[in-house]
């Protein structure tokens, strides 16, 4: 659907004159201020939400679990560590992307804002994930229906939200964010930085009770490892959210539900992996006979597989597509008349 026009403005002259009869443009000084309000607010409710979310961290560290990795530079190696899965994913996507490499500072900003906003998804999951297990489990007639509620109403559409505000908040509004796929590159930055702090959160809090250090040592590095085998998953679900966000910005006119489908494409994926990853691994283990970690990473792999897979079926599409358009654009008129008469 094209731009609608007031019927004055479609059938007008091009040299009449309709500015506040179906026409506005900055002319005036109310105008300029008018203009400067809105573009001010704009900025001004961006930055408060990010003051807000660094206001969350500061606490966590200050007062919560977070400050221990300052206390113990051994939980920041190993945040750090288990964050390596999820890089090397997010670099492929990053070279998956056939357009213009994306600017590092875009990037890195990106990275901060998933760090930053996992602040908010810890608080709403806090705040709501209580009421609604209870309510979902029937007050606790059968628990397993509350986790379930859990899962898909507040854990799955709130952290891929917040991922997702990373991306609209900052690369989004930026000219160099000039393709579709640039959104996926940017979402799965953006899960990068979420998957981090949540490494880290996860790391300290089974580990600051442990007596010892080697005691903590081995309670880290097992904590370490299953978080790096969960990390992959936020970089995949928030790339299918940011890869419909791209695809938004260059079809306005449907930008909502375009960003609606990612954010349901991101959240059943992630919900669902968190439903089934305790069921499937307990009976994977039980009828293998092999430890829940092992059968826990067999669940993972196959699910971020399948789940990647169907990521990068969707970016080669767009590389081939791309590719396409780019060997018609670079043909001369000649080679393309030619080629349309061959028989």
């Amino acid at each position: 659907m094209g731009k609608r026009r007031d019927p004055v403005a479609s059938n007008a002259d091009r040299s009449t004159d309709l500015y506040e009869i179906a026409d506005w443009e900055v002319r005036s000084r109310l105008d300029r201020f008018a203009h400067w309000l809105y573009h001010t607010g704009i900025w001004a409710l961006r930055g408060m939400v990010i003051l807000i979310a660094l206001v969350i961290l500061v606490l966590q560290v200050a007062f919560g679990s977070l400050g221990a990795l300052g206390v113990q530079p051994l939980f920041a190696g190993l945040a750090a560590l288990s964050a390596v899965p999820a890089l090397l994913l997010a670099l492929y996507i990053w070279r998956a992307d056939v357009t213009s490499s994306e600017p590092l500072t875009l990037l890195v900003g990106t990275f901060l804002l998933g760090v930053l906003f996992a602040g908010f998804a810890g608080l709403l999951n806090v705040t709501l994930g209580d009421p609604v297990q209870s309510i979902g489990s029937g007050f606790g007639l059968f628990e397993p229906a509350g986790l379930f509620f859990f899962f898909y109403l507040v854990v799955g559409p709130v952290e891929e939200s917040v991922k997702l505000l990373a991306v609209r908040l900052y690369p989004y509004r930026d000219d160099r964010f000039d393709a579709v796929i640039d959104g996926a590159v940017y979402g799965a930055a953006a899960g990068l930085g979420f998957a981090t702090i949540e490494n880290a959160l996860y790391i300290v809090q089974n580990t600051e009770t442990v007596n010892g250090t080697i005691q903590a040592i081995n309670a880290g590095s097992d904590i370490a490892a299953v978080r790096a085998l969960a990390g992959p998953g936020h970089v995949i679900y928030s790339a299918f959210a940011g890869y419909y966000l791209g695809l938004a910005k260059f079809n306005p006119d449907d930008a909502g539900p375009i960003i609606l489908k990612g954010l349901l494409i991101a959240t059943l994926i992630h919900a669902t992996y968190n439903a089934l990853s305790g069921p499937v691994t307990v009976v994977l283990s039980e009828f293998y006979g092999v430890s829940q970690f092992t059968a826990f990473l067999g669940f993972v792999v196959v699910y971020d597989a399948l789940f990647g897979l169907l990521l990068f079926r969707k970016l080669n599409a767009y590389r081939r597509a791309y590719q396409q358009a780019h060997q018609v654009t670079d043909s001369s008129p000649d080679e393309i008349e030619q080629a349309e008469f061959e028989p």
